[in-house]
């Protein structure tokens, strides 16, 4: 890589290396179709040799089905990504400035400052506290935030969030981590249909036989084939796993300094992150969703390749470094979700959010009132 010698440099750096990441994906996505080729050959094979070049002479039938498949699933994420979010994670859109005065506000603010449209804005109603951004293109990019978030945080803390966020759609983080996880469903897809297929015995090779038994192989060679398959398949799985959450880290510095030129506040930036880290975890999110997130919790402590965010105290010692910020230390986190048989918190409705002139926080420890909101969309759902 070039050396980075300032903000943009970086961002060129970041962009490089996240098309590189992307390059992976049909490779990737090769693997997976050469296991899927092994295992309809392996029947026929005679040698484990003869299976191999068999598969290999599939993949000018295989490679073309998989590029279908990628495709139906790209055109579906442009059409309607935001809206499977929304669902995936029970967001509500805001529609109108009445909704969410304080939300629209600080966002309208950043927008006209930096020249960019407003984005689409949603709510998660939780307590955890949190945000995300979407969009393919300029048009459909949308910022998400929760609840417990917009209730955590003061007015400088928020807007830091709200510029992170925006910063990611600005350097075209969101458009990547929807491309990213449409290759990762893609593969995630053809592993689960492996995997159900041998789970309920549809896969079933009858050695010798029919059709001149000599021509094919023995059960030594059917069972070292699909071996060979499931291996090629798990290790494609995981690489596309390692590539996506690589993409997501790759990122989050990047968008950290952005918010902080924005807003000319590194400490808010700074507030925010340990506000975030001593929040409870999004459950029942899946993987390719939680990786979106300002911070993940639930993958907090996986460090490595499969950590999808740096960690809190990294960013925070980043921005101390680079941009001057103060550091207020770890604050301690906030009660995790009831024990099962108990009510959620996010069961209960939640306080309005503070006036735009608001500067004082509420309290961490503060337990939103008791009156009812619709049920959770990570409650329990009972059988079917």
């Amino acid at each position: 890589m070039l050396p980075a010698t300032g903000l943009r440099t970086h961002a060129w750096n970041t962009a490089l290396r996240s098309v590189l990441l992307l390059a992976g994906f049909p490779f990737l996505l090769a693997m997976m179709g050469y296991a899927v080729a092994l295992f309809v050959v392996a029947g026929e094979a005679k040698t484990v040799e003869h299976g191999l070049y068999l598969a290999a002479g599939l993949m000018p039938v295989v490679i073309p089905v998989a590029l279908v498949v990628a495709a139906i699933w790209f055109a579906i994420a442009w059409l309607a990504h935001n809206k499977l979010l929304d669902l995936v994670t029970g967001a509500h859109r805001i529609r109108d400035r009445a909704e969410e005065k304080r939300l629209w506000d600080l966002t309208e603010a950043i927008c006209i400052a930096r020249g960019m449209t407003m984005p689409r804005l949603a709510v998660i109603e939780t307590p955890a506290r949190n945000a995300f951004a979407s969009g393919l293109t300029g048009r459909q990019a949308a910022v998400t935030v929760t609840r417990g978030l917009m209730d955590g945080l003061d007015d400088r803390e928020l807007s830091a969030v709200i510029a992170h966020e925006i910063a990611h759609i600005r350097n075209g983080d969101a458009r990547l981590g929807v491309i990213a996880a449409v290759f990762v469903g893609v593969i995630t897809l053809v592993t689960d249909l492996v995997w159900q297929s041998m789970r309920f015995g549809r896969f079933r090779f009858r050695p010798g036989g029919s059709r001149g038994g000599s021509n094919r192989g023995s059960g030594a060679v059917i069972v070292a084939l699909i071996v060979i398959a499931v291996v090629i398949a798990v290790l494609a799985h995981l690489l596309a796993l390692v590539l996506r959450m690589a993409l997501s880290r790759n990122r989050e510095y990047l968008a950290d300094a952005e918010a902080v030129r924005m807003t000319g506040d590194a400490d808010a930036m700074i507030g925010a992150l340990r506000k975030v880290e001593q929040s409870p975890p999004m459950a029942r999110i899946p993987d390719q969703v939680r990786a979106l997130f300002l911070h993940d919790a639930m993958l907090a402590r996986a460090r490595g390749w499969f950590a999808t965010h740096p960690p809190i105290e990294d960013r925070v010692a980043a921005l101390v470094r680079f941009a001057g910020g103060h550091d207020p230390g770890k604050l301690p986190e906030l009660p995790a979700a009831p024990a099962p048989g108990e009510a959620p918190p996010w069961s209960a409705g939640f306080s309005a959010p503070a006036a735009p002139g608001a500067s004082a926080p509420p309290s961490p420890a503060s337990s939103p009132p008791a009156d009812p909101s619709p049920r959770s969309p990570w409650e329990p759902r009972g059988p079917g």
